[in-house]
């Protein structure tokens, strides 16, 4: 398929998006490109200094501030993603842009007691996802897009021990295993709104190697590799075209992956995933897991 650059993302008049770590990089791009095409964008972030200073960014680009608003989501904390489900105020919701993420950061446990980056990159933005699928499957053409890696490649499901609560904890060992269950989660997700009769698509989409703020809240080898990503990545706004494509190519069907067209680098194209991400048992297996995780807060699947 012909690779997709910002310019063929297409119009988005009357569409409602929310976009999770919003504030910089390829979320705030996203959000960006969307609000330019018509969408209003909810910017869902922890910090909303950041998210105000990042919205006043977008404003002073030109972005119509009518189109931006900003809402409170900490994804380490199941009652912070349960508020802002529950206060979520508009009665469509076209797209969500699960973008937010962690990589490679210090042993540490949300405020739920879940692994860090298990905790945030896959069981948070599942949560958020199931809490407004609702409303999404009421939106005709809805679509979730989930955001990966290439780390999702090397990745394994600790299916017995997901948290590492056991052994020896290794941050790239957890952050690959995180990566792996974002986009097991998408396919599995899309498999179950098919066989429920719904049309929302569930897509996935990896930036490559990109500028962005990941890496600068690691200690000092993920440090490393963020300088290194700002100095020689391709720019965010780049790096978040798969993304867009995720959400906007009429073309998109359930569980499909983008990517820069040489892998790390360059415009958007379909992209096949990992072995163990295409792996349908692995998935049931960690949806299930996932859920019982998640029992406490009572995170469902609506059906």
């Amino acid at each position: 398929m012909t690779p997709w650059h910002e310019q063929d993302v297409p119009a988005v008049p009357g569409a409602v998006a929310v976009v999770t770590g919003a504030n910089t990089g390829l979320g705030l791009e996203t959000t960006r490109v969307l609000a330019q095409r018509g969408a209003t964008v909810v910017m869902a972030c922890r910090d909303q200094g950041k998210a105000a200073a990042g919205r006043a960014a977008l404003i002073a680009a030109g972005v119509p501030g009518q189109q931006l608003g900003t809402a409170s989501l900490d994804l380490a904390d199941q009652g912070s993603v349960e508020r802002f489900a529950d206060s979520f105020g508009h009665d469509r919701l076209d797209l969500l842009i699960n973008n937010a993420g962690l990589m490679a950061v210090a042993r540490s446990r949300t405020a739920d007691g879940f692994e860090t980056q298990f905790g945030v990159n896959h069981l948070g933005h599942l949560a958020l996802t199931l809490r407004l699928l609702p409303l999404l499957n009421a939106t005709a053409g809805a679509r979730v897009v989930t955001l990966t890696s290439m780390g999702h490649r090397p990745g394994k499901i600790r299916l017995d021990d997901p948290n590492f609560e056991r052994g020896h904890y290794g941050r790239w060992r957890a952050y690959f295993q995180s990566k792996l269950a974002n986009i097991l989660f998408t396919a599995e997700l899309g498999r179950r709104l098919t066989a429920a009769g719904h049309d929302t698509l569930s897509t996935a989409a990896h930036p490559g190697y990109a500028a962005t703020g990941l890496g600068k809240d690691g200690r000092p080898v993920a440090r490393l590799i963020g300088v290194v990503n700002t100095a020689i990545g391709q720019p965010a706004a780049m790096g978040a075209v798969p993304t867009l494509r995720a959400a906007t190519d009429p073309d998109a069907f359930q569980g499909a992956l983008y990517g820069p067209h040489r892998v790390m680098f360059g415009p958007a194209v379909p992209e096949v995933p990992s072995a163990a991400a295409r792996d349908a048992s692995l998935a049931a297996r960690l949806w299930g897991l996932s859920l019982e995780l998640l029992a406490p807060a009572k995170v469902v699947f609506p059906g």
